[in-house]
């Protein structure tokens, strides 16, 4: 992961800096493991702790799964175990330098639904993508429902807040990414294209799509070859192009 630095950063949510409750096995034992990430307490179910003996690697309270979830939001999959966590350190754009041959960035556009960032958080792990960029405001904190769907990997990927988004693709040409928006009506297929270099990969958010602003700081207009005009939902759209980048 990218170096924590004490600059200057997007503001947080209003209320997020007493921490947040984790909730499932993969999001909970990630953080534990994440040198980066400070639990405060650990809850488990008996049948939990017995289910990750091993892999708590600190003591645990063990108590009744209705008490569990009666201390989480409404609906919570919790699996048996839930920790109460601080917010992961801010990360700066300039953690997105390139370190190896090739590296890709996404960069979300007002994308909303934290199970949409969450699983594309999950993709971006799966095929190595450097980090996650999203705007301050108009995408969702960070949450014990983003890190379920992240089914860990948000403990493992940089989730990058940028105050400007606009700006933020402006640094990222300037560390050498290939800004690449991602829109339905793209001349030209993702596939055909055979980027070689480092590519920032630019998402819109769910039904608006990306901002006029947005793709006028891009380098390129690109599509998946779907056929008969259909349209996929933007985490699956993030984790097909992932692929591509991977597969060349």
């Amino acid at each position: 992961m990218g170096s924590r630095k004490n600059t200057t950063r997007p503001p947080r949510a209003a209320g997020d800096r007493s921490g947040l409750w984790l909730y499932g096995a993969h999001a909970v034992l990630a953080a534990l493991a994440n040198p980066n990430r400070e639990i405060t307490r650990l809850v488990v179910t008996s049948e939990a702790a017995k289910r990750h003996v091993g892999e708590l690697r600190r003591a645990a309270e063990t108590i009744e799964g209705v008490r569990l979830a009666s201390m989480l939001p409404s609906g919570a999959v919790h699996q048996g175990i839930a920790a109460l966590a601080k917010p992961l350190a801010d990360l700066h754009i300039e953690d997105c330098k390139p370190d190896t041959a090739r590296c890709v960035v996404l960069v979300l556009d007002q994308v909303t639904d934290p199970r949409n960032v969450g699983a594309i958080l999950r993709s971006a792990a799966a095929f190595g993508a450097k980090a996650v960029v999203v705007p301050a405001h108009h995408s969702p904190p960070e949450s014990g429902a983003l890190a379920k769907a992240a089914s860990g990997a948000l403990e493992k990927v940089p989730f990058i807040r940028v105050p400007n988004l606009a700006r933020g693709l402006e640094q990222l040409a300037d560390q050498g990414y290939w800004r690449v928006a991602l829109t339905a009506d793209g001349p030209t297929t993702l596939n055909a294209s055979k980027h070689t270099g480092h590519v920032a990969l630019v998402l819109g958010g769910e039904g608006a799509g990306l901002r006029r602003l947005t793709a006028e700081r891009c380098d390129t207009n690109e599509r998946l070859p779907t056929k008969n005009g259909a349209s996929l939902n933007v985490s699956v759209a993030a984790s097909i192009a992932l692929y591509e980048f991977a597969r060349q």
